[in-house]
């Protein structure tokens, strides 16, 4: 807006100023011509049989003469009658020409011996003094389109103080991006920032705080609750192992399994939430899948399924944590296992873009499903008591902190696919396509 508006004085200003030194030309031209029609006046005498004479003295008749042709004057009585003019002799009865549309004058009223006379003197601007006309004339060119490079330099101007103005804001704006629930101890700077902004910046930040306050108790309750329930788990399992029913004892034991799964979980929820990534930290993602695929292969087996690991067979490089890379990936397999059919195998492929796609032959996954399964604690079976529906948060945190992206789709042949991408690191970005 401020812009358009200097755009817009840039423009008129010059026309303006053009408009005003031509009225102020007109003025001076009328006041000329109305001084001139007062000497004019004075020149006319009532004699004493009533009649007017006018008596131009040598001095002014070659200024109204028709060789010079620049001004001109009639005199007339109360009914229009003309008197004296100077584009006709004196006497005459008809009327003067009328004047042409160049003319342009003033005139006075004047009361001679009870007689009202009215004397009009005018300029033919066809024959304007030549000083004028060229102050009219070159007035753009060389003084109104003056006004249009300085107002250009004023809008440079105005620009770079705007933008050093403004720049401790962008800062702030680019830290305020970096804020998330991973990064609570952000704050916006104050440094340089004008002084009217400074106390919404401050409330900002007093928000942040409070609102990091309010994390910090969450997660330190979470990673509480987990640890303190590890200890019971512990004692419980050790106590199943005095039971004298097999049967009782195996089933006890399975659901305390269930149970450190979930106080497992919720640890890795209450590190990630905690967590800070290096932005120079690299991992090798088919190392990270190779060591999921192996630590979790006699879980596959003892539920009669099968895992394998797939795609690309050199290193592959990407942006992020090894550890929580095999989280997210061991979360996916474990998920892809447990809805996998009996004697099936799930495929854990990695791919050279940075890729990692887990496939089961399981029921899929229902298209209304496919954003409420990363949510925390979300289950589409109420009864199972495998899982408390954690997994798949956690998949979906770890590639929130990687600035990467999960999809899931169902096979044309049954079973879903869970995709994370993952951003290269910048070697691999410069190799894939040679490679290719």
């Amino acid at each position: 807006m401020h812009i358009v508006a200097v755009a817009v004085v840039a423009i008129f200003l010059p026309l303006v100023m053009f408009w005003l030194l031509n009225s102020e030309v007109d003025q001076l031209h009328r006041e000329a011509m109305r001084a001139q029609a007062e000497v004019l006046g004075e020149r006319i005498v009532a004699q004493p049989d009533g009649l007017l004479t006018f008596n131009l003295p040598d001095s002014l008749r070659g200024l109204y003469s028709e060789a010079y042709g620049r001004y001109l004057y009639d005199i007339r009585d109360a009914d229009g009658r003309l008197l004296f003019s100077s584009r006709r002799k004196t006497g005459a009865a008809a009327q003067a020409p009328p004047l042409s549309e160049t003319i342009s004058g003033a005139g006075v009223t004047r009361i001679i011996d009870g007689k009202i006379v009215r004397i009009r003197v005018a300029e033919d601007l066809a024959h304007r003094d030549v000083i004028i006309d060229d102050i009219i004339s070159n007035f753009f060119r060389r003084v109104g389109w003056i006004t249009i490079p300085i107002l250009l330099i004023l809008l440079a101007a105005d620009i770079i103080i705007f933008r050093r103005a403004i720049a401790p804001l962008w800062k702030a704006s680019e830290e305020a991006s970096n804020i998330g629930p991973a990064r609570t101890d952000i704050r916006l700077p104050t440094e340089q920032i004008p002084r009217e902004i400074i106390p919404l910046v401050t409330a900002v930040n007093q928000a942040l705080d409070r609102l990091e306050d309010g994390f910090r108790v969450q997660r330190q309750f979470t990673a509480d609750a987990a640890h303190q329930l590890r200890t019971p788990l512990a004692i419980l399992r050790t106590r199943i192992e005095t039971l004298g029913d097999g049967a009782a004892r195996q089933a006890l034991h399975a659901d305390i399994e269930a149970m450190s799964r979930i106080v497992a979980q919720l640890l890795e929820i209450a590190e990630l939430d905690t967590l800070v990534l290096d932005p120079g930290e690299t991992a090798d993602l088919r190392a990270v899948c190779a060591e999921v695929v192996g630590a979790i292969a006699p879980f596959a087996l003892a539920q009669h399924k099968d895992i394998a690991l797939k795609g690309a067979e050199a290193p592959v490089l990407v942006h992020g944590n090894s550890e929580m890379l095999q989280r997210a990936i061991f979360n996916l397999a474990e998920n892809a296992i447990k809805f996998t059919a009996k004697d099936t195998s799930v495929d854990v492929e990695v791919s050279e873009d940075g890729a990692v796609r887990v496939r089961d032959c399981g029921p899929g996954i229902a298209d209304a499903e496919r954003e409420l399964i990363f949510q925390r604690f979300w289950r589409a079976d109420r009864q199972r008591s495998d899982g408390a529906g954690l997994g798949l948060s956690i998949v979906r945190a770890v590639a929130d902190d990687h600035a990467a992206t999960v999809a899931v789709e169902n096979l044309p042949g049954g079973g879903a696919e869970f995709t994370l991408r993952f951003r290269l690191a910048e070697g691999m970005q410069a190799a894939g396509p040679a490679a290719g």
